[in-house]
């Protein structure tokens, strides 16, 4: 179900605007797809379908958050330590014998992406 509080995009990426959820069936959901040259009005059912069947580049996928972050992973031999440190000198303060490399390692993730 399409709530308007939330962010969609088309399952190609471009933007959406959502401005009603309760249209007239079979497609409730009005809103925009943002084109170049501006907005185009498009309808799609509660399932987020777009109203051009054909066009399935057209539905509705919400867009959740990305969280990025950087960390840190300490070596031991050919397998990381068991626990990520947020800051280099975490980590060396945590390395413990045996430690061969610290690595940094950047995450970039959508929420949810893994689980």
């Amino acid at each position: 179900m399409i709530d308007i509080n939330k962010k969609y995009r088309t399952r190609d990426g471009m933007e959406v605007r959502i401005y009603a959820t309760d249209g007239i069936y079979p497609y409730p959901i009005h809103g925009a797809i943002k084109w170049p040259k501006g907005w185009i009005d498009r309808t799609w059912d509660n399932d987020g379908k777009s109203e051009s069947h054909a066009l399935d580049y057209w539905d509705l996928v919400e867009v959740t958050p990305r969280h990025k972050r950087m960390v840190w992973l300490n070596i031991m031999g050919t397998s990381p330590h068991g626990h990520y440190y947020l800051s280099r000198a975490d980590a060396d303060l945590n390395a413990g014998i045996g430690r061969t490399e610290c690595i940094k390692v950047e995450l970039d993730f959508e929420e949810g992406e893994g689980l």
